[in-house]
């Protein structure tokens, strides 16, 4: 394949990826009356058997065995399962409670957290442009906090839990493969799910296979969207420069404000567009200053796993 090739190729790979993250909210609404915990439940089980399904057609089986014979990469993994637990969690309970406006917003200021991240962990020094970003971003968080009278948790709650995964990820790099890397993850988070379905089960009660054969497909389907998209994702970034990566990563809190707003009709107060204007310049001036940046020859844009 051509460079041209290649390069149109990861760029539908790209978007393919993040408009299917985008759309998440109405897929997750689609699954009522399921509760939050039920269809995480649900998400990890059938994603874990989508990614063995995958294994064994790929015959990739033997990256996810040579895993589990590296204890410590093995255990990484059981780190970055919790923290992705914490993000499927977060963002299913915030789009289910009415919240998706809020959990757009922790996708938004994700790659301003990773920045972040970077100075604490990698020790890597920001440019003007990168610390006015951040501060910008910080005042956007007030401002959202105090018009709402309480702090954003949804949304700090995502940011966060993607960030230290993007890190964990990032520290593991190429040496896990896409498709093994979630089946080690969700095989971590299995006991995990078993316990939300008796907790359910014995509280709420289970919905699975009750509703509607529809129904009980979307459930099985929650494995299929949550690995497909990352799966796009993979494929782009191994064909796509990291800068333009960096600017579609956008499409997908884009799309869910947009379906909060536009579809869903959730509430957007003069504070509350402030707040999310503040964080869109902050947005503004990291990606100008990534793009010079890379024009320059450094690599400065966070890029979504």
């Amino acid at each position: 394949m051509t460079d041209a090739g290649t390069r149109r190729a990861g760029l539908i790979y790209a978007v393919s990826a993040y408009v299917l993250w985008g759309f998440l909210p109405i897929y997750f609404i689609a699954l009522a009356p399921t509760g939050a915990f039920e269809v995480v439940a649900w998400r990890i089980v059938f994603s874990l058997v989508f990614c063995a399904i995958l294994l064994a057609i790929t015959r990739r089986y033997r990256l996810f065995l040579a895993l589990l014979k590296r204890p410590r990469i093995a255990f990484t993994m059981a780190a970055a399962g919790v923290l992705i637990y914490v993000n499927w969690q977060t963002y299913v309970y915030g789009t289910l409670s009415g919240q998706v406006v809020e959990a757009s917003l922790g996708y938004f200021i994700n790659p301003i957290v990773t920045v972040f991240l970077g100075v604490f962990f990698l020790r890597e020094k920001l440019r003007p442009a990168q610390w006015a970003a951040v501060g910008i971003s910080l005042v956007a968080v007030l401002v959202l906090a105090i018009s709402a009278g309480s702090v954003p948790w949804i949304a700090l709650t995502l940011a966060f839990s993607f960030g230290f995964y993007g890190y964990i990820k990032k520290r593991v790099g190429p040496t896990v493969d896409a498709v093994a890397g979630l089946s080690m993850e969700t095989l971590w988070l299995l006991p995990v799910a078993v316990i939300q379905l008796l907790v359910v089960g014995a509280t709420t009660g289970i919905t699975f296979g009750t509703v509607s054969a529809v129904h009980t497909l979307l459930l099985i389907g929650t494995g299929v969207i949550t690995a497909i998209p990352l799966l796009f994702f993979a494929a782009a970034s191994r064909r796509l420069p990291l800068v333009v990566l960096g600017f579609i990563q956008y499409f997908a809190p884009i799309i869910q404000f947009l379906v909060g707003v536009l579809i869903l009709n959730e509430a957007m107060s003069t504070a509350r567009w402030v707040g999310f204007s503040l964080v869109w310049l902050a947005l503004v001036i990291l990606a100008v200053d990534a793009a010079v940046g890379t024009r320059n020859g450094r690599r400065s844009i966070p890029e979504l796993v």
